[in-house]
């Protein structure tokens, strides 16, 4: 099977967009497995979105929400990563962005270890023990994976 290219648009093409929607929730639960979050300590949602869209798949989880979408920002930004309250807020904290390619199963690792990165911004961690280079509360400019 050809590996699929995140990047490419599925606007206007419902089979394509269809395609992005099941892969993306696919990836995203082995996201959730690599976390160690077992069935029901999390959401897997799909929103369509209208034809002009990609819409957007999210893993909601009680600390992290993360959502998978091509976004206009460019498509190093289509997974956005943030802390939550809890599985009803949907709001949460500073965003975090990392490329869609990061879903790929090569890639996956990374991404666990930037998840897990930006949930201590929340559960806290030791600075003494561990250096968090995404992070710096003096700015308000979101962190990129790259």
């Amino acid at each position: 099977m050809p590996k699929f290219n995140w990047n490419e648009s599925v606007s206007y093409k419902p089979a394509e967009k269809k395609e992005f929607h099941r892969l993306a929730k696919r990836q995203l639960k082995k996201l959730a497995d690599d976390m160690g979050w077992k069935k029901g300590e999390y959401d897997l949602r799909s929103n369509m979105g209208g034809i002009a869209v990609s819409g957007e798949i999210t893993l909601h989880h009680e600390d992290l929400y993360i959502q998978a979408s091509q976004s206009l920002a460019g498509s190093d930004k289509g997974l956005m990563i943030r802390t939550c309250e809890g599985r009803k807020d949907y709001t949460g904290g500073r965003n975090h962005f990392a490329s869609l390619t990061k879903l790929d199963d090569e890639n996956r690792a990374a991404l666990v270890k930037f998840c897990k990165q930006v949930r201590e911004q929340k559960v806290g961690f030791n600075a003494d023990l561990v250096e968090d280079k995404g992070y710096n509360p003096h700015t308000s400019t979101p962190t990129v994976m790259r």
